[in-house]
């Protein structure tokens, strides 16, 4: 266990007012929305914070907007796990005295489109020169190479893959939050839209508008705050590629088994202290290599694990328990609210609430296997 593992905790923590659909609000505008929220958790003015990270919108706009100027900024811009990465971060700025109180932001018109940039990646780029060319247009033809590998060599199959998105969906049954709430079966799954092979509709993740704040201060100051604190027993972040194609080994993410196992030693656990896990989840076959690369499922075997309901309501191993990014909510970048979910089951506040959930694991994705972030949290100090 680090020596960190007891001494940051996050101490406010909240997402947009509204979810889903927000064409009367700019990216910038959810982003501050969101912090608002979360000062308003932790009982806080824009005047306490002085510690500022954000993705999506630069460090600068959203201090600005919210009228801090910080003495530490983030902007670490790797995708989805971007929010994974400043939890790691802050944890660093804290402990070496750059700051008090770190605000970090998500808000993304990934919907509507309020506001948001539209850059398009440059022809020179890797993926420009080396996958663009082939044909690929977006996540679920990029994301179509590793799987159909992963279900070549380990038997997965679609039925299989097609039960993510029907376990995702019984969480978000039980989230009044949640976008998509309806049960769906397997074979709705199979009969639902192709959209790159193997990926169905319903395989694929949620398009929306929406964001979360997460407030962190040092350990000797929770008892000034209102909320229970979640503390920071453990983090992880790594990279792999920009490009799927290159990929070292298309049935593992590299950057997963770093981060991940990672953030799991430093917080001193094994994968039986572990109560509830969340795995970024933007297509089904996501929490298959995120199971598998944490080490809760031997290779090959995730698919069948989940089929037989251990990650589902009831089961042994509560995962994604918002209803992830297939029934939830995903803006474009999800792991704000995969951090959210965490905090709130460790506060015992979740709409779906884990019994007993004292230890999560929250691991995030960044690209096409691109890049990871994870971090360990507990509702007590670590022992």
């Amino acid at each position: 266990m680090t020596r960190y593992a007891n001494q940051v905790a996050i101490v406010g923590a909240a997402e947009t007012t509204e979810l889903g659909v927000i064409p009367h609000m700019s990216q910038l505008q959810l982003h501050a929305d969101a912090a608002l929220n979360a000062l308003a958790d932790a009982a806080l003015e824009p005047s306490d914070i002085d510690g500022v990270a954000t993705a999506g919108e630069s460090p600068t706009v959203v201090a600005h907007y919210l009228g801090i100027t910080p003495n530490w900024v983030d902007g670490t811009a790797v995708g989805g796990c971007s929010f994974m990465i400043h939890v790691r971060h802050a944890v660093a700025a804290l402990l070496t005295g750059q700051c008090r109180t770190v605000l970090i932001t998500h808000g993304e018109s990934g919907k509507s489109g309020i506001g948001r940039g539209r850059g398009r990646g440059s022809a020179a780029s890797l993926q420009g020169q080396f996958e663009a060319p082939f044909g690929v247009a977006g996540p679920p033809t990029l994301f179509t190479l590793p799987v159909l590998r992963y279900m070549k060599r380990y038997g997965l199959t679609p039925e299989q893959l097609a039960m993510v998105a029907v376990v995702q969906r019984q969480w978000a049954g039980l989230n009044p939050r949640a976008s998509k709430r309806e049960p769906i079966t397997v074979e709705d799954v199979l009969d639902s839209r192709m959209i790159a092979y193997p990926f169905h509709l319903l395989e694929c993740c949620l398009v929306t508008d929406g964001g979360g704040a997460l407030i962190l201060t040092t350990a000797d100051r929770v008892d000034d705050f209102p909320q229970p604190p979640v503390y920071v027993w453990g983090t992880g972040e790594s990279v792999e590629t920009p490009m799927v194609s290159q990929m070292e080994d298309l049935t593992s993410s590299r950057a997963f088994a770093v981060a991940g196992p990672r953030a799991m030693s430093d917080a001193g656990i094994r994968h039986g202290d572990v109560d509830h896990l969340m795995i970024y989840d933007a297509f089904a076959h996501l929490p298959i290599y995120g199971l598998e690369d944490l080490g809760f499922c031997g290779r090959g075997e995730a698919g069948a694990f989940i089929e037989e309901g251990h990650t589902a309501p009831g089961g042994s191993l509560p995962l994604n328990t918002n209803g992830g990014g297939l029934s939830y909510m995903h803006s474009g970048m999800y792991g704000m609210y995969a951090l959210q979910e965490s905090v709130r089951q460790l506060r015992g506040t979740a709409p779906a609430q884990v019994d007993g959930a004292e230890v999560s694991v929250c691991l995030g994705v960044g690209g096409m296997f691109g890049a990871s972030g994870c971090i360990v949290m507990g509702n007590q100090p670590k022992s």
